[in-house]
């Protein structure tokens, strides 16, 4: 089955020429320099030249595949797998027990994909794939952000002045029409001369449900003079 795209672009785009090669290279570094940009502005662990590098490495990977007829396409896969070792060691905890990189490490791997596409010369697919990942990366965090912050249920990373306060806090809390689901010590403030502690909340209060987001009940919560800092996780 001929790719629509190759079809357009004539028979040279569908076989193992100088011209192909290059042309598959070109749209390879295209959509992951667009890909890669769009994490480091982000200020991500993998950047423009990590992802170039990984779509490359599919593209070539899956040219050479094809240029020595090799069975099961073993290169590309092998590229995926390696790409997929990489990922992994994107993904971190940090101080606040909050997993960091796991939308780059997974981006990375969808980036291989691309580029093994691209090199098999289905270019359709590395198109729509592109389209898909680039929206997802750009778009959908601003709608996300929109429904978690109009979620009943949410975790904060709270440090006080005084583990004593931690008491005052909870009846705050309650006071305003919040549940405490659960807490837990954070130890990596262990020798900081603060108490640290991860909270899960829910909104009990119909007011609060109506009229409040996460933020401003956050806001609310960081004017209280025994709190040092408190953000949303």
């Amino acid at each position: 089955m001929e790719d629509n795209i190759a079809f357009l672009l004539g028979s040279w785009a569908s076989s193992i020429t100088l011209a192909s090669i290059v042309f598959r290279i070109f749209v390879s570094v295209f959509f992951s320099a667009l890909i890669g940009w769009e994490r480091s502005v982000k200020r991500h662990s993998a950047g423009l030249r990590t992802f170039i590098i990984v779509s490359i490495a599919g593209t070539v990977a899956s040219l050479l595949d094809t240029f020595l007829e090799m069975p099961m396409r073993l290169l590309s896969i092998a590229a995926i797998i390696s790409v997929v070792r990489i990922a992994r060691s994107s993904i971190f905890f940090d101080s606040r027990k909050q997993m960091m990189g796991l939308t780059t490490s997974v981006a990375l791997w969808t980036t291989c994909i691309i580029g093994v596409a691209v090199g098999s010369g289905v270019y359709t697919i590395a198109l729509a794939c592109f389209i898909a990942l680039i929206s997802v990366l750009s778009v959908l965090p601003a709608f996300e952000t929109y429904l978690k912050d109009r979620s009943n249920h949410f975790e904060i990373h709270l440090e006080l002045k005084n583990p004593l306060n931690l008491q005052n806090f909870i009846t705050t809390i309650r006071k305003l029409g919040l549940t405490i689901d659960s807490i837990e010590l954070n130890p990596a403030y262990k020798n900081s001369g603060l108490s640290v502690y991860s909270i899960a909340i829910s909104i009990s209060s119909d007011e609060l449900k109506k009229y409040k987001t996460h933020k401003q009940i956050i806001e609310a919560l960081s004017t209280i003079e025994y709190v040092h800092y408190i953000t949303e996780i």
